[in-house]
């Protein structure tokens, strides 16, 4: 069974952010999914390791509250 990490990530703003960071962590081995909440400002991944899913939040140009 794969774990879900949640991530608050305060600079996500629109959908560009959205993409951005979608687009780096779905690169991460062994990440299932990706969802950025725009609203909420939040990164729901299942899957993966989580210093490689912060580093790539923070290759994105975001940083993880």
């Amino acid at each position: 069974m794969s774990v879900t990490h949640t991530y608050s990530v305060p600079g996500i703003s629109c959908g560009h952010c959205k993409s951005a960071i979608e687009g780096e962590v779905s690169s991460v081995a062994q990440v299932e999914s990706v969802e950025v909440d725009i609203h909420a400002k939040s990164v729901t991944v299942v899957g993966g390791d989580d210093a490689a899913i912060r580093t790539a939040i923070d290759v994105a140009g975001y940083d993880v509250a």
